[in-house]
């Protein structure tokens, strides 16, 4: 839900969090301050900091996000599952399903099919998502079924001890066959809800990338390895050096939605692999999963040289 606030001429300067908490009575100031750093508060359509002072004439812009339902119910969906203990669950995630429930997405999520598959097996555990795929990308993924699996899990993506490898299609044949990119990433200063260079909250931001395949000048077969772990992060380094994914229009624009008549189904991203430490046993373990047949379809049409760059 979104509310506007107009400051009125007789408002006396003050800091935005203080502002707002006289505005939303229902939310403390450390919820609002929250809510603030997410980019869920803009101030004359830029993203605001909670100490910002406002002023006559500002428009301020609350995203106040949805109640949560009381309680999230399973859903019986098939799933890939690659490996799976009583600690934790490894599993193929399809494209075009949500891992978690928010707003907007509260049913027919990764959550209700594993809150499903755990049931029917007997187990007393809820399941705990770790890390997320975006709803277009698939992928490996692991889920934890205990308390301690989860806290030692999320312990080794935090240290970025984590070996994740990720696969691209994107526009363009990056100049140098491997490389690094290292860009500060953070909400974009005029798009809240995407990931960029150009902003206001810039955080450490490094991806490892290796050109596998060249189709032409047109586009490129990447594998990319991300050392730290932004929203977005791939998405946006992509676009940062210009060879956006194919098919993601909301960092490449309307030149990675269809090239020479060939509409591209969604973001061609895949998590081939991921590596970690066994939160129990502590034995280390790789699983890998091939890329789904919309990727190979759209990899086909390269290799046969129907796409050409689109300039």
């Amino acid at each position: 839900m979104q509310t506007e606030f107009v400051i009125s001429a007789g408002e006396q300067p003050k800091r935005l969090d203080v502002f707002l908490v006289h505005r939303e009575p229902k939310l403390s100031r450390a919820a609002l301050q929250r809510m603030i750093t997410a980019g869920w508060v803009r101030v004359n359509s830029l993203i605001a900091k909670s100490s910002q002072r406002i002023k006559a004439g500002d428009v301020i812009v609350f995203d106040a996000p949805q109640a949560a339902p009381l309680r999230i119910d399973g859903e019986t969906k098939q799933l890939e599952i690659l490996f799976e203990d009583h600690a934790c669950l490894v599993l193929n995630k399809p494209v075009g399903i949500v891992v978690h429930p928010s707003p907007g997405h509260w049913s027919n999520t990764l959550l209700n099919a594993l809150l499903d598959h755990c049931a029917r097996g007997g187990a007393v555990a809820t399941p705990g998502v770790v890390h997320r795929l975006d709803k277009d990308t698939s992928g490996v993924m692991v889920v934890a079924k205990t308390e301690e699996a989860h806290r030692k899990l999320s312990v080794q993506f935090e240290r970025h001890s984590i070996t994740r490898h990720y696969e691209a299609l994107v526009v363009g044949v990056p100049a140098k066959s491997e490389g690094r990119i290292e860009a500060a990433l953070g909400p974009d200063r005029h798009h809240p809800k995407r990931t960029s260079t150009q902003t206001l909250q810039p955080k450490r931001a490094v991806t490892d990338y290796r050109v596998e395949e060249a189709f032409g000048e047109a586009a490129a077969r990447i594998v990319l390895s991300p050392h730290t772990g932004r929203t977005h992060q791939i998405r946006a380094h992509l676009q940062s050096i210009n060879h956006p994914i194919l098919g993601d229009q909301v960092y490449g624009g309307e030149r990675v939605g269809a090239i020479a008549g060939y509409e591209i189904p969604r973001v061609m991203l895949h998590a081939r692999r991921l590596g970690f430490t066994h939160p129990v046993t502590g034995m280390y373990g790789e699983w890998t999963a091939a890329t789904p047949s919309d990727f190979d379809r759209v990899r086909g049409v390269l290799c046969a040289g129907r796409l050409e760059r689109k300039t």
